[in-house]
């Protein structure tokens, strides 16, 4: 399982997944493209099963996509937390299966929320969670 992301005295969720992603793109040579990241905070449990998924979905890419580009957007409105997380990899047809797969729904899911995967062979790999009324 991925690396668990954590929340360091003082850092807003913001700030801990612009680091953590820079830091990812630094050791993996893979490209991250940030498109949007929370402007106020969310609750620790929340803010925790975001960093969980986006570091075991990150691992994923690592791993198993050759993908040349990751696209992440975290963002927070009226109707709740959503968190995209997209690459340009090889894909795979059929479901979605293992234990980060399951790591990633059984976090979102303890916070209420709901994550799916989808994928296209040959186009890439998206993962969405979403958390309602998460602020």
């Amino acid at each position: 399982m991925a690396k668990e992301l954590d929340m360091r005295a003082g850092r807003s969720l913001a700030q801990a997944l612009e680091e953590h992603l820079t830091e990812w793109a630094e050791s993996t040579g893979i490209v991250v493209e940030i498109w949007a990241l929370p402007g106020r905070d969310v609750p620790a449990r929340i803010a925790r099963a975001v960093l969980v998924a986006l570091g075991e979905a990150l691992s994923n890419v690592e791993l198993h996509s050759r993908a040349r580009v990751v696209s992440v957007a975290v963002t927070l409105g009226p109707t709740g937390l959503r968190m995209t997380v997209s690459d340009d990899g090889a894909g795979f047809s059929g479901q979605a299966a293992g234990r980060g797969v399951a790591a990633m729904r059984a976090h979102f899911a303890d916070v209420g929320g709901t994550l799916s995967v989808n994928s296209v062979p040959g186009e890439g790999t998206t993962v969405t969670g979403a958390v309602p009324h998460a602020g």
